[in-house]
């Protein structure tokens, strides 16, 4: 995949594509490509936090360096995301838990993501969560 086979639009990100793009893994290609494209690429406080849970877990169980700790935290930091405060809609989150079985914070960025959706109709929802990345599909944000 390259940057020209990617719309520009807006993209949000969960964790999953976020770590995807910072730290190598089978999904990076992807991600890194998604970061070149010329979209809006947000960045929700949830995905910041969880982001900086994993990077210091990894670290901690000695799965990556500290220079690549090091390096990611400041990607995340440099990396062209626009840091966004979302509260997903109530109603959309209760709807939404009776339609797919997912984790809470996967619920939470999907309800993110279609709340968004309302003032921004191209926005996508990347992840490599395989349940999420469904939902998403069904719920028009891929």
């Amino acid at each position: 995949m390259t940057t020209s086979d990617l719309a520009s639009g807006c993209t949000y990100w969960d964790t999953s594509a976020a770590v995807s793009a910072l730290v190598p893994d089978e999904y990076s290609e992807v991600a890194v490509a998604h970061v070149q494209s010329n979209a809006a690429h947000l960045l929700s406080s949830l995905t910041w936090a969880e982001v900086h849970a994993v990077i210091g877990r990894m670290e901690r169980q000695r799965k990556i360096s500290d220079l690549l700790s090091d390096a990611a935290r400041n990607a995340i930091a440099a990396r062209p995301w626009r840091w966004i405060n979302v509260v997903p809609d109530r109603k959309l989150i209760r709807a939404l838990a009776a339609r797919w079985q997912l984790r809470g914070a996967d619920l939470w960025h999907l309800a993110a993501a279609k709340t968004l959706k309302a003032d921004r109709p191209e926005l996508i929802l990347l992840t490599f969560d395989r349940r999420l990345n469904a939902a998403a599909q069904e719920e028009g944000l891929a």
